[in-house]
C-alpha cells in the first residue's frame, strides 16, 4: 500500500510540470545555453536587474530552467523557481483563450457587435481632437474581433475634452472598489480615439473582453479562469491576487531610478496584489509563475490541449495566431507592434524574421507585460520561452529580448 501511495504521489507531481529533458531530446545545446546565465548575472551585479527566471521548453520538454539574482535585493533573498510575478499584459492571452472557449461553444461570432452582449457599447462616439465638430458618431459598431486585435478605438490614455482634460480621469474609469461591470459602464461613456476597425491602438479592449466573458458565461472572470483554464491546466499559482500563505513567494517590484539602476518601487502594485480585488482586469490583472505560464503556452503550442485536457480546438489556436491586421495603420506608444510583426487575437505574430530583424521563425507569436515579463510560442521550432522579471515600467529594458535571442541561438538540431 505504501509503495502504491508513493507511486500516486509521483504521478501527481509529474502532472504539475512539463517534463524536463536532455539537450539531445530537445535539440538545445547545453554548451550554448550556458551563455545565458553570465549575462543575466551581470545585469544583477550592475544593479540593473533584481532577479529573474528563464524557462525554455522544446519538443514538449523543458530544456532550460534557471533563476538569476534575487527575489528581494535588499534582503538578498534568492530568486526561486516557484516565485510569483505580476504578469500584467500577459493576462491578455488568457482572456483571449477564455473568449475563444465561448466562441467554440457557439455563444457568439467574432464579427458580432460587442453591444449585443454589453449594451452600454451601443451608439459609441469618436473624438476628433482639434477638429470641428470635436465628437462624431462611430461609423460602425465595435466587434468582438476588433477588441481581440485592438482595433476597437479604445486605448489606455483615452481622449481629451476641449479643455484638455482626460475623459477617463473624469469618468473615474479605474476607480478602486468598482467591479468590471461598472468599469465598462464608465468606459463606454467616453468617446473612442479612432473609428472602430480602422487603427491598431493598444488599450482597454481586452478588459472589455473580460467583461464579455462574465456576461456570456454568467460567472465572474476569476471564477471562469479558475474553473475552465487554471484548474484543468494545473496552474496552481495563477490568479488575480496572492493568498497570504504565498506572500513570501511574491517578488519585490522595482522601478528604474536612472543611469541604468533600479530602486524598490513605492507604487501601489508593490502590495495591492496581496489583497483580493473586485476589478478583474482581463488585460492586466494576473499574477503567475514561470511554470504555470509555461503550461498555458504549451497548451497553445500543442493545439489547445495539455496532458489530455482539451481547452481549445486546433483551428481556434490557428485563428488566434494568424495575423488579423493586414495593412491597417498602427498607433505608436505603449504596445506598439514591431516591424515585421502583425497581430492576431491577443498576440503579436511574426510575419517575416527578415523584416523584424531579430532571430526567430515565421509564425512565432508572443506578448509581454508592463513589468518586463514575456513569452513566445514558436510552432515551427516546437518551442516555448517564458521570461519573468518585475521592473515597472520596463521601457527601454531589454533583458527579455536578450533571453529570447540567446534561447534561439542554442538550437542545434
Amino acid at each position: 500500500m505504501r509503495i502504491f501511495t508513493l507511486f500516486l504521489i509521483a504521478i501527481a507531481c509529474w502532472a504539475e510540470t512539463v517534463p524536463s529533458a536532455s539537450s539531445r531530446e530537445t535539440g538545445l545545446s547545453a554548451d550554448r545555453l550556458t551563455r545565458i546565465a553570465p549575462l543575466m548575472k551581470k545585469h544583477v551585479e550592475d544593479g540593473a536587474m533584481p532577479g529573474a527566471i528563464g524557462l525554455i521548453s522544446r519538443k514538449g520538454k523543458i530544456g532550460y530552467f534557471e533563476t538569476y539574482g534575487y527575489q528581494d535585493m535588499e534582503s538578498k533573498k534568492p530568486m526561486t523557481k516557484d516565485a510569483i510575478f505580476r504578469i500584467y499584459s500577459m493576462t491578455k492571452a488568457v482572456t483571449g483563450v477564455a473568449v475563444m472557449m465561448l466562441y467554440e461553444e457557439g455563444r457568439f461570432f467574432l464579427t458580432d457587435p460587442v453591444s449585443k452582449y454589453l449594451p452600454e457599447f451601443a451608439n459609441m462616439t469618436v473624438s476628433m481632437e482639434g477638429k470641428n465638430p470635436p465628437i462624431v458618431a462611430a461609423e460602425r459598431p465595435i466587434t468582438i474581433r476588433d477588441l481581440m486585435r485592438h482595433t476597437s478605438g479604445l486605448d489606455y490614455a483615452g481622449p481629451r475634452d476641449e479643455k484638455g482634460a482626460s475623459y477617463y480621469q473624469k469618468l473615474k474609469v479605474t476607480e478602486p472598489g468598482i467591479d468590471l461591470a461598472e468599469m465598462m459602464r464608465r468606459l463606454a461613456k467616453a468617446p473612442l480615439v479612432h473609428q472602430p476597425g480602422t487603427t491598431f491602438h493598444y488599450g482597454y479592449s481586452i478588459d472589455v473582453l473580460g467583461r464579455l466573458v462574465e456576461a456570456v458565461s454568467g460567472k465572474p472572470l476569476d471564477q471562469f479562469f479558475e474553473e475552465r483554464i487554471f484548474k484543468p491546466l494545473g496552474m496552481k499559482d495563477s490568479g488575480f491576487h496572492v493568498p497570504q500563505e504565498k506572500w513570501s513567494r511574491l517578488v519585490t517590484l522595482y522601478t528604474p531610478s536612472g543611469a541604468g539602476k533600479i530602486a524598490r518601487s513605492t507604487a501601489p502594485p508593490q502590495d495591492s496584489y496581496k489583497q483580493p480585488t473586485k476589478l478583474f482586469y482581463g488585460g492586466a490583472g494576473m499574477v503567475s509563475t514561470a511554470s504555470d505560464y509555461l503550461r498555458f503556452c504549451q497548451m497553445l503550442l500543442n493545439g489547445g490541449s495539455l496532458e489530455g485536457k482539451s481547452i481549445l480546438g486546433r483551428k481556434s489556436v490557428e485563428l488566434m495566431s494568424t495575423d488579423h491586421l493586414g495593412e491597417l495603420p498602427r498607433a505608436g506608444g505603449m504596445g506598439t507592434v514591431p516591424q515585421g510583426y502583425g497581430f492576431g487575437l491577443t498576440f503579436a505574430v511574426n510575419l517575416d524574421p527578415g523584416r523584424a530583424g531579430t532571430i526567430g521563425s515565421k509564425g512565432e507569436y508572443n506578448w509581454g507585460g508592463a513589468a518586463g515579463t514575456r513569452f513566445w510560442i514558436d510552432p515551427k521550432e516546437q518551442m516555448v520561452g517564458v521570461f519573468m522579471v518585475n521592473i515597472l515600467p520596463h521601457t527601454g529594458i531589454t533583458f527579455g529580448s536578450e533571453f529570447k535571442q540567446l534561447a534561439y541561438q542554442s538550437i542545434i538540431d
